[in-house]
Order: C-alpha cells, then structure tokens, then sequence
C-alpha cells in the first residue's frame, strides 16, 4: 500500500475513532483491493447488529469523502443483524 495513501486513510480513520471506541469498538486496516479498503472491525464492532450501517455510514462515508481513491469500504467479518450471537455495545458487559 502506498505511503501517502495509507497515511491519508488512517488521518479519515481517527477522525471517527473516537466514536467507535465509545461504543468498545475500532477498525484495522488490512489492505486494499482495486478500489476497495478492506477492513477488520475490532472490539464491539466485530459482533455488533449495528456494523453495517456504521460501517457505510460512517466508516466509509469518511473514508471517501477524504480519500477519492477509495470508492468502496469492506469489513472481512461484518456481523448480520440477524446473528444470534450478535450484541448490541450497551450489552456487552
């Protein structure tokens, strides 16, 4: 991955950090694929309902919005919000 692109992605990225991890969660960046970012969601976004619509919505909204080289934001283990073992991030304890 290029230094100056991965740079940029993190900066997107610790922009909206501070909220995932309010909720216990975060995201590593694992690499890129053509135009996609390919993402682990960590902490309580690995098992949480909601990580699809954080994911699109925030996620890669940021994603971007600063980096136009990025058209598209994957997660490698995004939760189905029909998961019997997914949990909400007020559950989690």
């Amino acid at each position: 991955m290029e230094l100056e692109l991965k740079d940029k992605i993190e900066k997107a990225l610790d922009n909206i950090r501070p909220y995932l991890e309010a909720d216990g969660g975060d995201v590593k960046v694992i690499g890129i694929e053509n135009d996609t970012l390919l993402l682990e969601l960590l902490g309580n976004c690995g098992s949480c309902p909601m990580s699809t619509m954080t994911l699109k919505a925030g996620v890669e909204e940021a994603i971007t919005r600063a980096v136009p080289e990025i058209k598209k934001v994957q997660a490698i283990n995004i939760t189905s919000p029909d998961d019997p073992n997914a949990k909400m991030p007020f559950t989690m304890n």
